[in-house]
């Protein structure tokens, strides 16, 4: 047996016995066997999900994992910048990002935001205290995600400024020309429809607002290509099983999406240098009794998102994946 197949067989074990030990599930000991040796065989052979499936499973991931995640690294569930990168203060780091990323926008104020994507609200409460009286509205697809924002809006005394809902980016439930910042970090990775996530984003900025997209992507394609190479396309399969990811694109397709809806200052860059040692933390990290306990609690899912962080780094140090930043003003009437 190799190692993968071995970390698959430890998974499965454990996902299974906490399964029963729940006492929560209604199936036979057969139809629980069948229906995890389907996942794992679906894990191994990579198969794409439904963009039923993938809205489903994100919302269960993020209500298993999030509150793992805070345990470990605090309300930004999001990147570190890493200049210098040898730095250690991480959940520092986390906050400096969104700073950083709010910096070369060339964001000075804001006044209604929306944060799509929003985690447990870590940014939208960060921007509404960095610009005083500002309000932000953060979506997630996950029901744990949206009541934790709420919760910690209110003890730190943010209830009126910040709010959270459960909601689908790609039919935000507000009205046209709301909101005049319009912030997505390291959620566009997970929609299924990029022009409609774009589309939408747009939709709901004020003329002449600030729309910004800090998102995972792969690769431009050099001229002469039609695709990724096969190896590629195999090794972001894995990570797409892993983390209910739908296709990739680039940044250049991005761009395109962009210019697309009359956007005017589009501005990208790659900042996948600064953000790469937050990975080796994030491992570094889970080698303690305490993380590795909550891991272990925490399911089939989280357990192999945590294994498939290896399969981020060796995109990352491949030139495969890229931290794309991409930001433009929403075009006047």
């Amino acid at each position: 047996m190799n190692m993968n197949c071995f970390i698959l067989a430890c998974l499965f074990l454990s996902s299974y016995c906490k399964a029963w030990s729940t006492g929560t599930r209604k199936t036979t000991p057969t139809m629980g066997v069948i229906s995890s040796v389907k996942r794992i065989r679906d894990s191994v052979l990579n198969k794409e999900r439904s963009r039923q499936d993938l809205k489903i499973g994100i919302a269960g991931f993020y209500d298993r994992s999030s509150k793992l995640w805070e345990e470990v690294w605090g309300e930004h569930m999001h990147h570190g910048y890493y200049i210098p990168e040898d730095r250690t203060d991480h959940q520092q780091a986390q906050i400096d990002l969104i700073d950083e990323v709010l910096k070369w926008a060339n964001v000075t104020t804001a006044k209604k935001v929306v944060d799509v994507g929003c985690g447990i609200g870590g940014s939208s409460r960060h921007i509404a205290r960095k610009y005083p009286g500002s309000t932000a509205q953060g979506i997630t697809l996950s029901p744990y995600q949206a009541y934790r924002g709420n919760e910690l809006a209110k003890e730190q005394g943010l209830e009126a400024s910040a709010s959270f809902q459960v909601a689908d980016a790609l039919d935000m439930p507000f009205t046209d020309n709301s909101f005049d910042l319009v912030w997505s970090l390291e959620s566009g990775e997970h929609m299924p429809d990029k022009e409609q996530f774009v589309n939408e984003l747009f939709r709901v900025a004020v003329p002449g607002g600030r729309i910004i997209i800090v998102t995972w992507c792969h690769r431009d394609l050099d001229p002469g290509e039609s695709s990724l190479t096969k190896k590629e396309l195999k090794l972001l399969k894995a990570i797409n099983r892993a983390y209910y990811l739908p296709e990739w694109c680039s940044v250049d397709d991005y761009v395109k999406l962009l210019e697309k809806n009359g956007a005017t200052d589009v501005r990208r860059e790659d900042w996948s240098y600064i953000i790469a040692p937050f990975w080796k933390a994030v491992i570094r990290s889970s080698l303690n009794l305490r993380s590795v306990w909550g891991l272990l609690k925490s399911g089939f899912s989280t357990q192999r998102g945590a294994y498939a962080m290896l399969l981020m780094l060796r995109g990352f140090d491949k030139g495969l994946i890229k931290f794309g930043l991409l930001t433009c003003a929403v075009p006047e009437v």
